[in-house]
């Protein structure tokens, strides 16, 4: 445990939850730790069910938050550490019903921990954990991999139930008297550990839970003599619970299949040796060899070899890309073509991978406004539910003499049918669901905030230089005067040898494009200001500055010329000179993204409009921003940028799209803020959301992704809404009954999750 700041006498503690796999849990957990003395700034994350908290031991013991939780029908475990994704995977959301836990990268025997690359914490600890684990009831059980859904304690549950209550209606047919004990009988196995956590629930000071309406309510039935019904109640319950769980691990399964990209092991090359070891213990600077067809096991840098690399599980680009010395790889990559030898730069909980799996596992935790409304509504709409069916029950009978067992029984219905399961997960299972996406597709999106912030951008603002164009810039003409082109580039080429500039770079890059070798120059040096000088075969050429050749009366009309029209495209034009006179013209521009211009069309077509803003001077803004048909405003300092951000954000939504790093205080400013880049840290790390793969293209995509999960929270909202409306209604004027009314509540539930699980497939790519 570490200390933390607020506090001299609190510390973090951090403890994994079982179970806790939606919002209803979260909050169950949250409301009852949250209450104890000395307890402050909780987080729970739903996606690796963790609990972390500071906490006062001088005020509550950690044995104490555990009894809590534990008694909420949860298994905790005290960690030293946030457990991450490969480390915990569970099913079902049941939305404050019973829950399983399911470990997929472990093998727990009898809830037991094996010794393979497991965190000494968990070893440590398991045993204590473990205690009174797997009691008759207790739902929230760790599951190995490969157990199916009726080897569970739920699944038990749901097919004892459903036995008997097969039994029981098989003894009605000869012996009624019997089988109304076997309906009882089914009715008490089934809710006995739901009212369990109805009552813990209640002592944490949240009575108002679907599991005391549902205790509530078959309790109610069987005093009114409806056990029959009671006992279809608790087995549709305890169905619609197993379904949920099917449905809602697949969003689970997704994020943690990225987690799995990663091999578990890697070949060391040591002293000439080499030794396969597990990928978590790799360190920074070892050398790792990596074979054709291998996926790499950590990010570094290649020290030997050329390949082609596909990085599609990362960023989404399914063309491989080809890497020699000294470029970067990231973990969960796949080596395409030739043995390569990789130097690691990261550990294993830091690579691309496990920062991509972190950051989404951060998202499920950032509410969307939307979500944390419906929190709130769910607040006052439980106890109004509550109070509505009291009012039912003795009303009537009381005011206009109506049977009691009626309307008891109608009131019954109310209270199962007004349970807010539905509307409680309607947007968490959705953002969860889109986030998944988006990390498929190399978008990032830090949680439920960004996702409806990107639905409203109407407004997309772009950085210039490495994010619409490729941050580099080339040779786009080349115009010669009394030579031929190869004999200009093969002087260029021999004074620009050696040369680290840009320009430098990108005449080298055309000569070595066209075969052509420089030639050797001596002498050389570099005027300030003006271009590089040297001497070629006895001969001083200079490479620069047009105007220096005007300054030194070495420029014709005709070279001016050419010269002037090439920089009102926008261009930097550097000139060659030989013995005195201008033999030829290089016309450079760091050009526009091959996929640039399809975006900002993209971005019309959604209504989107689509603006550059850049340092550089207006000439070449105009002509970037022309050939993009976009607009521009150029010549901006960084605090400029913040002043156009803020006044398009008066208006409408605005997104800033730049490269992560001289761009924050811009993307700090916007609605939000997207980085480009491929896994580096800016990129993950500094503004809302990022696209891994560099392309233009993925703006509209990630824009086209939160429309769709917006619209699929507007639906389920609807739906959760809209079959509660109806149910009230029929169950008020007796038209249905206390089992359709558990069917339409758990039907909704299950309804809105697989409507979220959509998204899991949705398509962000422009339709034609």
């Amino acid at each position: 445990m570490t200390r933390i700041s607020s506090s001299q006498s609190a510390v973090t503690a951090s403890w994994l939850v079982s179970g806790m796999d939606c919002a209803s849990c979260a909050a169950k957990i949250r409301g009852a730790v949250e209450r104890l003395p000395g307890v402050s700034d909780v987080k729970l994350s739903v996606m690796t069910e963790t609990l972390t908290l500071a906490l006062d031991e001088h005020q509550t013991k950690p044995t104490e938050v555990e009894r809590k939780v534990s008694d909420l029908g949860y298994f905790v475990q005290r960690v030293e550490k946030p457990v991450r994704e490969e480390d915990s995977n569970a099913t079902s959301c049941g939305c404050g019903h019973a829950h399983e836990h399911k470990h997929g990268d472990h093998d727990h025997e009898e809830h037991g921990h094996d010794n393979h690359d497991h965190d000494t914490s968990l070893q440590n600890t398991s045993q204590k954990a473990d205690s009174g684990h797997g009691l008759p009831g207790h739902l929230h059980e760790a599951t190995p991999d490969g157990v199916s859904w009726y080897q569970t304690g739920k699944g038990r549950l749901v097919l004892g139930t459903g036995a008997l209550l097969a039994a029981a209606w098989g003894l009605g047919l000869i012996a009624p008297a019997i089988a109304k004990w076997a309906f009882i009988a089914a009715c008490l196995i089934g809710v006995a550990p739901v009212a369990r956590r109805a009552f813990a629930a209640l002592r944490a000071g949240m009575p108002f839970t679907i599991e005391m309406l549902m205790t509530i309510a078959a309790a109610g039935a069987l005093v009114i003599g409806a056990a029959e019904e009671a006992a279809l109640v608790v087995f549709l319950f305890a169905v619609g619970e197993v379904l949920e769980g099917v449905a809602a691990n697949r969003a689970r399964a997704s994020i943690k299949a990225l987690g799995d990209l990663v091999p578990k092991t890697a070949i060391v090359e040591e002293e000439g040796e080499l030794h396969q070891v597990n990928a978590s213990s790799l360190k920074i600077g070892q050398i790792l060899l990596v074979r054709p067809g291998d996926r790499i096991p950590a990010d570094g840098e290649i020290s030997e070899g050329t390949s082609g690399i596909d990085e599609s599980p990362v960023t989404g680009e399914s063309v491989p890309k080809t890497k020699t010395l000294g470029e970067p790889v990231f973990a969960g990559s796949i080596n395409r073509e030739a043995v390569l030898r990789v130097r690691v730069t990261k550990t294993a909980e830091d690579n691309t991978i496990a920062r991509i799996v972190r950051l989404v596992e951060e998202a499920q935790e950032a509410r969307a406004p939307t979500e944390r409304f419906i929190d709130r509504f769910s607040r006052f709409y439980m106890p109004a539910i509550v109070g509505l069916a009291i009012l039912v029950a003795l009303v009537p009978p009381l005011a206009m003499g109506g049977d009691w067992n009626t309307w008891i029984y109608r009131a019954l219905a109310l209270l199962l049918i007004g349970c807010p399961c539905a509307l409680v997960i309607s947007v968490p299972a959705s953002i969860a669901s889109a986030l998944s996406t988006g990390a498929k597709n190399g978008l990032l999106m830090k949680g439920g905030v960004v996702i409806e912030n990107l639905a409203r951008v109407k407004t997309v603002a772009f950085d210039k230089t490495g994010t619409l164009t490729v941050g580099k810039p080339v040779v786009t003409n080349v115009r010669t005067f009394n030579a031929t082109e190869a004999e200009v580039l093969a002087l260029a080429a021999g004074v620009e040898t050696g040369s680290s500039h840009p320009l430098a770079e990108a005449i080298l890059a055309l000569a070595a494009s066209k075969g052509i070798t420089p030639k050797i120059a001596t002498d050389a040096r570099a005027i300030v200001g003006r271009g590089v000088e040297a001497k070629v075969g006895g001969e001083n050429v200079f490479v620069g500055s047009p105007r220096f050749a005007a300054e030194i009366g070495a420029l014709s009309e005709a070279v001016s010329e050419a010269a002037e029209a090439l920089e009102a495209e926008g261009k930097t034009v550097a000139a060659v000179f030989r013995g005195g006179r201008v033999i030829g013209l290089f016309a450079l521009r760091d050009e526009p993204r091959e996929d640039a211009k399809i975006a900002i069309a993209e971005l019309k077509v959604l209504g989107v409009g689509s603006v550059m803003l850049t340092g550089d001077n207006a000439r070449t803004g105009a002509a970037i921003a022309g050939s993009l048909g976009m607009d521009h405003k150029a010549e901006l300092m960084p605090d400029q940028k913040v002043a156009a951000i803020k006044s398009l954000a008066a208006h409408d939504g605005v997104m800033m799209v730049g490269d992560g790093i001289n761009d924050a205080p811009a993307l700090a400013a916007a609605s939000v803020g997207v980085a480009m880049g491929s896994g580096t840290d800016v990129a993950l790390e500094t503004a809302d959301a990022a696209v891994l793969r560099s392309r233009v293209t993925d703006v509209p995509r990630m824009i086209r992704l939160s429309r769709a999960a917006m619209a699929n929270i507007h639906q389920n909202i609807a739906i959760a809404l809209g079959l509660k409306a109806v149910f009230l209604v029929t169950s008020v004027i007796g038209l249905t009954g206390l089992w359709i009314a558990i069917l339409a509540d758990t039907g909704a539930t299950v309804i809105v999750t697989i409507n979220a699980l959509r998204l899991l497939t949705f398509k962000p790519e422009a339709r034609s």
